[in-house]
């Protein structure tokens, strides 16, 4: 199977061929590229190969290219089609995989010939590509030398096995969860729900309602059943996955040893390194300066919103105990305490206006914005996927010889068993001035998130109803999508979110999430499911009203997540037991936490930000880039308040395509947000957007 006929993970003429991927094909392809990247090492550091850019590129970077774009399709199959045959295929390359990119790494000879290479001859991209390459090295354990370089390279392999491992078990402890209850246990929850909720038990053969922890299922029961004992047993069920305090069979899936041994290895990992705790070596290519700076950032932030949570909760206690009898409100109550008083004080459920956000007009409001904002236009195209339910459009600018195809996107909005949860973009392929035939690669992205499908009334399948947190998660990855897919930067290692630093990386997204609130856009993205209206002014008035409802809490929440994160990979010494993770944290909520949850909760074991994504020592980057998104599109405001118009300016849309997305990674992010702001940015915009000014 180690031909392209055979073998689709070995076919780079066009796109990915998902449909034909089976696990067999895993182990043959990754190890006819890895035998190809390996020849290409040893080709590009023998002492004749010149020390030039582009010689080194078209040899080395051809084929690592491939490598990674088949281990991406790879991947990204393992998150949203797992199956045990594809798991044990993933599981078997990944230590070979994660061992080769280690050592190319932290191989001096090709340090040497980066070192050697006249910078003078390099055009702007390449010369920040270049520096980021020879801090990567650095950061690779380069400059290790012996059994320090050994271990170094053993340590990334681990923590790659411990990551893998954490991510799985996240997955299965959610999958495993099941509740059959009685539809008069289901009372006060919303007739979708219990529509999809009765569909599923009846999809394998049992009576009433399954419940399931996917979050479309487990947040409207938690918010809106008035059965305060199933909400106990769920939020219970919720909040010790993948932990000791799982009940039953499902503490196979504790992750705390893992845990624990992850911050011990990321520790050594420093040390080795020269770094006091592993947070400073996140914060190396990062706009924040140091674990301390980011500190107080967190604490300032804290600081600026507890009052505002401190009132968040004196209301809810307040509106718990004389209207709903509730006189000691336990954490699995919060839910369902605030969507009431939210329904009594503004009028307005999010379920209320659920019917009016289908998926399809969604979707074609968030294309009319990006369409009109960027001047592109999106379109249906033609792609193998791996689900029915997945979409494939193209991106393309009009330009005067006609369309130019910009950049392609898969989109998978449906939650499923084998899916991981949450939602996130990753890319399949990066815009590239080909170094091999003088090509532009143009590229290609995922877009993933976990909505509940449509229900079937009467015997006619309804398209799928969104939430509004929902439709401000799509447009968040969207955002996202856009940062990868509109670049005009031709350097593979700087285009679109390639060479972004971390804490900068959730402007783009961040900034689309502020469509979602203004009138102009949201009236043309509505669609009663029944009636075909669209959302009245009067419920955008109430939902708007209710914009910033519990700001206060949900900014200490984030900060809460990030504060933690941070301290626990800034010990002096490494954090190394469950009890010692749990005790941080408790110190953490201690100080910034206005509401505790109940010994038994496990949050840290299903934090897979911090523990098998990117966002270790680095989860206050939502919080920091925040910061720029806000005071980014503060420009649109003032835009739409000069003209008299809506947000939708075409001019300042330019100017921020330009500035920020066009841009990419070229040059540092500050440089981008001052070429678009003209000035450094400021906190005002985002304690204004929270309604904590």
């Amino acid at each position: 199977m180690n031909t392209v006929a055979d073998n689709p993970l070995l076919d780079f003429s066009a796109l990915p061929r998902f449909d034909a991927i089976a696990p067999s094909h895993v182990a043959p392809a990754i190890d006819a590229l890895l035998k190809e990247a390996d020849a290409a090492l040893e080709n590009v550091t023998a002492p004749e190969f010149p020390a030039d850019w582009s010689a080194l590129s078209a040899r080395l970077d051809v084929s690592t290219e491939r490598l990674s774009r088949a281990w991406g399709a790879v991947g990204h199959l393992n998150s949203v089609a797992d199956t045990p045959e594809l798991r044990t295929a993933y599981n078997e390359a990944l230590p070979r995989v994660t061992e080769f990119w280690t050592r190319l790494g932290a191989d001096e000879r090709l340090y040497a010939k980066y070192k050697a290479m006249d910078v003078s001859r390099l055009n702007p991209e390449q010369a920040q590509a270049h520096r980021n390459a020879m801090r990567g090295f650095v950061l690779g354990g380069a400059e290790l030398q012996g059994e320090a370089k050994q271990r170094f390279a053993w340590l990334q392999e681990r923590q790659a096995e411990l990551a893998q491992k954490f991510s799985e078990n996240a997955l299965d402890a959610t999958d495993s969860f099941s509740l059959y209850v009685s539809p008069e246990d289901l009372d006060g929850v919303p007739a979708d729900v219990q529509q999809a909720t009765r569909a599923a038990a009846l999809a394998v053969g049992q009576a009433g309602h399954k419940l399931t922890l996917k979050m479309p299922c487990y947040l409207p029961v938690m918010q809106f059943a008035r059965s305060s004992a199933l909400r106990e047993k769920l939020y219970r069920a919720y909040v010790t996955r993948a932990s000791d305090q799982a009940e039953g069979e499902a503490t196979r899936f504790d992750n705390t040893a893992i845990m624990a041994e992850l911050l011990a290895l990321r520790h050594e990992e420093a040390q080795l390194l020269g770094h006091r705790h592993f947070a400073d070596v996140s914060l190396v290519p990062k706009m924040a300066e140091s674990p301390e700076q980011v500190i107080g950032f967190l604490r300032d932030l804290a600081h600026k919103a507890r009052p505002y949570a401190e009132q968040d909760v004196k209301d809810l206690r307040e509106f718990a105990a004389q209207e709903l009898g509730i006189s000691n409100p336990q954490p699995w109550d919060w839910p369902y305490i605030g969507e009431k008083l939210k329904e009594a004080r503004y009028a307005f459920s999010d379920q209320e206006i659920k019917p009016y956000f289908t998926a399809p007009k969604v979707l074609a409001g968030l294309f009319q914005i990006v369409e009109t904002l960027f001047e592109v236009s999106i379109r249906r195209d033609i792609a193998p996927v791996w689900h029915p339910l997945v979409e494939f459009y193209r991106i393309e600018r009009r330009t005067a010889t006609g369309p130019e195809l910009v950049g392609q996107f898969y989109l998978d909005p449906a939650a499923r068993n084998g899916k991981r949860g949450g939602a996130w973009m990753d890319d399949v392929r990066a815009r590239w001035l080909r170094p091999d035939d003088g090509s532009v690669q143009t590229p290609v992205a995922h877009l993933v998130c976990n909505f509940a499908e449509g229900v079937e009334v009467n015997g006619v399948r309804q398209p799928p109803l969104l939430t509004h947190d929902d439709v401000i998660t799509l447009f968040h990855e969207f955002g996202h999508g856009l940062h990868h897919m509109l670049t005009r930067v031709n350097e593979r290692d700087v285009s679109g979110i390639s060479g972004v630093e971390w804490d900068a990386v959730e402007l783009p997204s961040q900034f689309m999430e502020n469509f979602c609130w203004e009138w102009d856009v949201l009236k043309h993205m509505t669609s009663h499911v029944d009636t075909g209206a669209p959302l009245p002014r009067d419920l955008f008035d109430k939902m708007l009203a209710a914009k910033n409802f519990q700001s206060g809490l949900q900014t200490l929440r984030q900060v809460e997540f990030s504060l933690f994160d941070m301290l626990l990979h800034s010990q002096p010494a490494p954090v190394s037991s469950g009890e010692d993770i749990l005790a941080l944290l408790s110190q953490v909520r201690d100080e910034v936490a206005v509401l505790q949850p109940p010994p038994y909760s496990r949050t840290p074991h299903t934090f897979s930000h911090i523990f098998a994504g990117g966002y270790s020592a680095g989860y206050y980057s939502y919080k920091w880039a925040e910061v720029l998104s806000a005071d980014a599109y503060s420009a649109f405001e003032e835009a739409a308040r000069a003209s008299g118009h809506s947000t939708l300016d075409v001019a300042t849309g330019r100017r921020y395509r330009e500035a920020i997305l066009e841009a990419g990674g070229s040059r540092p992010a500050i440089e981008s947000f001052k070429a678009f702001r003209g000035r450094e940015p400021g906190l005002d915009a985002l304690l204004r957007h929270q309604g904590m000014a």
